[in-house]
């Protein structure tokens, strides 16, 4: 039987002065080969505090107890840490039930009481203490109660967290009311408890690890939601977790306990990554879920003449990098009815404060758009569009700046960051990071190429597009101009030093394999959430139906030509058998009709043939009558010589 054995990321982060080894097995050892690695250690460290499975708990046992047998043989002093988690406490009742806001504290661990499905964990706990006490013991245990973890990519609050970044619902689910208390800890000061029991060798045996926060899960999540989502919540009921796919550790996060672990307050020397907690924490949070899952928004930026094909290759990049089309016809468009909604809105949804400013800027907007043919002045367009490229789902996953700005100024006014003050004597623009193109890639084409690509359009597709002999003249013309100007807006990204690509566009390729190629390769790959599991398993099965459909297309086809073939074979081999057979039934026929050519040819043909010439000679009324007689003659004459 082998085991997999695995210690948490947090056991990495020791100073590496510490004179003891620990050790990750990725492959799956034998229980001796493992029992031989443990006997090189000083310190074990089993973690089953999130992942406690049914085999990593039977092997955690049988740890305890092999080394716990093999004692007297060790060379030094060992010692065991079983990291374990605070859901043995979760039916632990306060000793005075009519103090609403008692702490339960390290004190009272005979007390605790296990959530049902952590019966196991608790009875391992209680192992692990009672075998690794003792006086002049060479094997001590530990037992760490671990808060629930987070830092570094989440585990147990991952489904908040990537419902948040992807914005997959208008409200984030909450399953349950919230109320509950969740005790937690980053995983950076777990590690940093690790490290004190390992240097301080603290009398108590049993230490719960856990920082100062007093949150609820609703606490927690309605700040996620806020630093990440949409910023609002919606309470669903607990067993819809489950249907929704959404937890496996649902258990976790119904917990409601509030604890004071003293222990590690009062006599361990913790440099705190996060005493107060994930919610006055959540900025740097999610800075490191970011980080840890490499989730790292793209923002793009494409330039180019009308007809070039920017639209075409944004949308291409917006479906590989899962990011979000900007172009700004749709973000007026969309501005437009987000105010009008607002406005028609019922008291109960939107404030009459609300409502007003909704009114007064659609006012705005309009008024803005008949004084200029149909436009938005500048400064208009510049709040809508820094309104856009700040929400959530553009500063999260990125976006494609689509033909806009399309000037040096209207760049600037919309990336300008009135936040950052510029460094005395530098040059460098003032800019907004956070919205900025990181990449700009220019498209251009001579003029005679994007005229005949646009002269080529159907009517109702150039009159939709705007790209009609009249509009489009004039509006490739005016691009010429812009490019020409004394300031354009690739000197703007060049003074930031984001230097723009220029790539020329020579082939009607309608896929743009080449030039998405070259963006590709400069942009990177994907830094994004992949497909939901349920979307994978969509996909799966559409490749799975789709390699069935050729598979079966394929055999058909196989089929159809093995048939055609054996049709071919059988035609050609009755054609050459029918063919032989005539061959050999004439062949027949000759040799059987030999013999009676013979007899002909001597005794019938020399008289036939006189009968007939003087059948031609005297030419007789009845020609037949007359060779009748004349054989029959010929024949008695015959007769009478011979006698």
């Amino acid at each position: 039987m082998t085991f997999e054995y695995t210690v948490h990321p947090i056991l990495f982060n020791f100073d590496t002065r510490y004179c003891f080894e620990l050790f990750y097995i990725r492959v799956s050892p034998t229980q001796a080969e493992l029992l031989e690695r443990l006997l090189e250690c000083d310190v074990i460290v089993y973690n089953i505090s999130e992942s406690g499975s049914q085999q990593q708990l039977e092997e955690a046992t049988w740890a305890i107890t092999v080394l716990h047998a093999e004692m007297e043989n060790f060379k030094s002093r060992k010692m065991f840490i079983l990291v374990s988690t605070v859901m043995t406490w979760a039916r632990t009742k306060p000793q005075n039930l009519d103090k609403i806001d008692i702490l339960l504290t390290e004190e009272e661990f005979r007390r605790r009481r296990p959530h049902p499905n952590f019966k196991m964990h608790n009875n391992l706990e209680k192992l692990v203490l009672k075998l690794g006490r003792g006086k002049g013991s060479r094997l001590t245990g530990y037992v760490v109660a671990s808060g629930l973890q987070y830092g570094k990519g989440e585990n147990l609050f991952h489904y908040f967290f990537k419902v948040s970044w992807l914005m997959q619902f208008p409200k984030v689910p909450i399953f349950g009311e919230g109320t509950n208390y969740i005790p937690m800890i980053h995983v950076y000061d777990l590690g940093g408890v690790l490290q004190n029991i390992i240097e301080l060798k603290p009398k108590s045996k049993y230490i719960l690890a856990v920082d100062d926060s007093k949150n609820t899960l609703e606490d927690i999540v309605k700040m996620i939601s806020d630093s990440l989502g949409p910023g609002k919540l919606n309470k669903v009921p607990a067993q819809e977790a489950i249907a929704m796919k959404a937890f496996k550790e649902l258990d976790y996060i119904s917990i409601n306990l509030r604890l004071d672990a003293f222990i590690i307050k009062d006599s361990f020397s913790l440099r705190w990554r996060s005493i107060a907690g994930m919610v006055e924490n959540m900025e740097s949070i999610v800075e490191e879920y970011k980080d840890t899952r490499q989730l790292f928004p793209f923002r793009i930026c494409l330039v180019g003449p009308p007809a070039v094909g920017k639209t075409t290759v944004a949308q291409k990049l917006c479906s590989h990098y899962q990011i979000h089309h900007i172009r700004i016809k749709e973000v007026i468009e969309e501005k437009i009815t987000q105010l009008e909604m607002v406005d028609e809105a019922e008291p109960e949804y939107a404030s009459e404060e609300v409502a007003a400013a909704a009114r007064k800027q659609l006012e705005d907007l309009n008024k803005s758009m008949e004084m200029n043919a149909g436009r938005l002045a500048d400064d208009l367009l510049v709040d809508i569009m820094q309104e856009k490229l700040n929400s959530k789902p553009c500063r999260n996953q990125g976006f494609v700046l689509d033909g806009f700005p399309k000037t040096y100024e209207q760049a600037k006014l919309i990336f300008y960051d009135e936040g950052t003050e510029s460094q005395k004597g530098m040059f460098k623009p003032v800019y907004n990071k956070k919205i900025t193109p990181e990449h700009v890639f220019a498209l251009d084409a001579t003029d005679d190429f994007l005229t005949k690509r646009a002269q080529g359009l159907p009517q109702s597709v150039a009159e939709k597009m705007r790209y009609t002999q009249e509009e489009f003249v004039a509006r490739l013309t005016r691009y010429r101009q812009l490019s020409t100007a004394e300031e354009t807006l690739l000197d703007y990204f060049d003074e930031l030093e984001i230097h723009p690509e220029h790539i020329e566009v020579t082939t009607g390729d309608s896929e743009y394999t080449d030039i998405m190629k070259k963006i590709t390769e400069t942009v990177g790959t994907p830094k994004n959430y992949g497909l939901s599991p349920e979307e994978q398993e969509e996909e799966d099965r559409k490749k799975e139906e789709e390699r069935k459909q050729r598979l079966a297309a394929e055999a058909a086809e196989k089929k159809l030509r093995n048939e055609t073939a054996l049709a071919e074979m059988v035609s050609q081999y009755e054609e050459w058998n029918l063919s032989e057979l005539q061959r050999q039934e004439y062949e027949l026929l000759e040799a059987r009709s030999l013999p009676l050519r013979n007899y002909l040819m001597k005794y019938v043909m020399p008289s036939l043939t006189k009968a007939m010439l003087d059948c031609s000679k005297i030419k007789p009324e009845d020609p037949v009558d007359f060779l009748a007689e004349h054989l029959l003659r010929n024949n008695q004459q015959g007769e009478q010589s011979q006698s």
